[in-house]
């Protein structure tokens, strides 16, 4: 029989990434961190050792290894994902925290009157944007909608809300494209519209193999140099947020000068470019100015 110490090894030396490699053990073994550390030199059971081999082989096919795992970390909650949802990123961390910001500080200036706050995450996916809000956010007073357009990302979505814990009573999940799946009675009500929507022009030549290859070019690519969702994003929400509601959206590193002038034609106000961790624009903000 084969030990972890000794799987672990030679899983790092067919893929060349002991990250990687770990990730697969520990995923193999259904410990993680220091207690599959402290497991080592226990034996790997026959059916680990065969899950370990599959895993192993799917990510040798250059399958992502988020996708072989089935679930990965963002912010402080764990996703379920598979390649009906992009993977999350650090970049859509950035985005997260921005329109969680925004939308504390709704939360903080609506605590005194015993009103609610309530925010919207268009085009969903796993959730990931929208259930970390839920979950950062406070347990009374807040309605969090999640939505999407394809049936089998809700479904992702769905699996991951029971990990919030105790916010999810707080999530509600709707189908349909942008702000047109929100009920008509909900306009002109929330304080907060986030989405990270298709952005990728479809001829783009820095789209890596892997992300072409495995995640759905539903959620990646847009037409109009990949400006084509983001604003029909923005034509829409000004009708479903208060007034000096904020709108923010993830968008390409080299869209944020384009997006602005869009924003501006659509007469949205206070309109700003943030950058992420690496210093390229990455989310765009806007204050809905409608009275």
């Amino acid at each position: 029989m084969t030990t972890w110490r000794e799987l672990l090894e030679e899983t790092t030396d067919i893929l060349g990434d002991r990250n990687e490699a770990r990730w697969l053990c520990e995923e193999a073994c259904g410990l993680q961190g220091a207690e599959f550390l402290a497991q080592l030199d226990d034996h790997a059971t026959q059916r680990m050792g065969l899950e370990l081999q599959q895993m192993v082989g799917r990510r040798l096919s250059g399958e992502p290894v988020q996708y072989v795992i089935g679930h990965w970390p963002f912010r402080h909650i764990d996703l379920l994902i598979d390649r009906r949802v992009l993977i999350p990123r650090p970049e859509t961390e950035v985005v997260t925290g921005v329109a969680l910001d925004f939308a504390l500080a709704a939360h903080a200036a609506r605590q005194s009157r015993n009103e609610s706050v309530r925010i919207a995450d268009l085009g969903t996916g796993s959730g990931a944007i929208g259930l970390s809000i839920a979950a950062e956010m406070p347990n009374v007073g807040v309605e969090v909608w999640i939505t999407d357009l394809s049936h089998d990302a809700l479904d992702v979505a769905r699996a991951n809300v029971a990990s919030i814990g105790r916010n999810a009573p707080n999530v509600r999940v709707a189908h349909g494209s942008w702000c047109t799946a929100l009920p008509a009675e909900l306009r002109g009500s929330f304080h907060v519209i986030v989405a990270n929507p298709p952005y990728i022009a479809h001829d783009d030549p820095d789209v890596d193999d892997a992300v072409r290859n495995h995640e759905p070019h539903s959620a990646l690519f847009a037409s109009d140099n990949g400006l084509a969702h983001i604003v029909a994003i923005a034509t829409e929400a000004r009708d479903f947020l208060v007034p000096g509601g904020r709108l923010v959206i993830e968008i390409g590193h080299r869209q944020g000068a384009a997006v602005a002038d869009e924003l501006g034609r659509l007469g949205w106000t206070d309109i700003a470019i943030t950058p992420d961790l690496a210093g390229r624009d990455r989310v765009a903000t806007a204050r809905n100015s409608a009275d």
